[in-house]
């Protein structure tokens, strides 16, 4: 079973303001989970490791013992899969942690234009949700490629590759 991680970055009401976030200054970094690229470029903005394709991230599910058990017996999926729109899969791939927040409301607005505005703070509440969903990490200095970020890396070597799914590195992906 599919599922979109729930936010519609451009359903997101923005105050209109142009307040400071405080997502300022920081680097938002993927944090260690499964991911994928799949379907053909939405968007081109020529970056390394950035390749405009819809990204599924997944991850195992962790039952507690009664859950465990009706899991089982109902033959439920061990694993979720969340399939990110156009505007939070480019998000993914530019949050690779050596671009700050500010950089990556720019290149969103460079990619959507209208369809983000304003940016920043649509940006900034697509962040906070996958940072709450603990997909996404915020340092307030330069990643320093403490854990890999690229595709197809499982860090709790519960999943296997998916054949629909493309786990490709490209120029840029932290892999190796």
């Amino acid at each position: 079973m599919a599922n979109n991680v729930g936010v519609n970055m451009g359903n997101v009401d923005g105050s209109g303001d142009e307040r400071e976030s405080s997502l300022s200054g920081s680097y938002p970094v993927r944090a260690p989970v499964w991911w994928a690229r799949r379907g053909e470029p939405n968007v081109d903005l020529q970056l390394p490791g950035v390749s405009g394709r819809f990204i599924v991230l997944r991850h195992h599910k962790t039952f507690k013992r009664l859950e465990g058990l009706l899991a089982k017996l109902l033959r439920a999926p061990s694993e979720l899969r969340r399939p990110l729109d156009d505007m939070n899969s480019l998000l993914w791939e530019l949050c690779d942690g050596h671009r700050t927040f500010e950089e990556i409301v720019d290149l969103m607005d460079k990619a959507f234009a209208e369809k983000v505005a304003p940016a920043a703070e649509r940006t900034e509440a697509a962040l906070r949700l996958l940072g709450e969903r603990g997909f996404i990490l915020f340092s307030k200095c330069d990643f320093q490629n403490a854990w890999l970020t690229g595709p197809g890396i499982d860090p709790e070597e519960l999943l296997h590759d998916l054949d629909s799914l493309d786990t490709s590195p490209i120029e840029g992906d932290l892999v190796e």
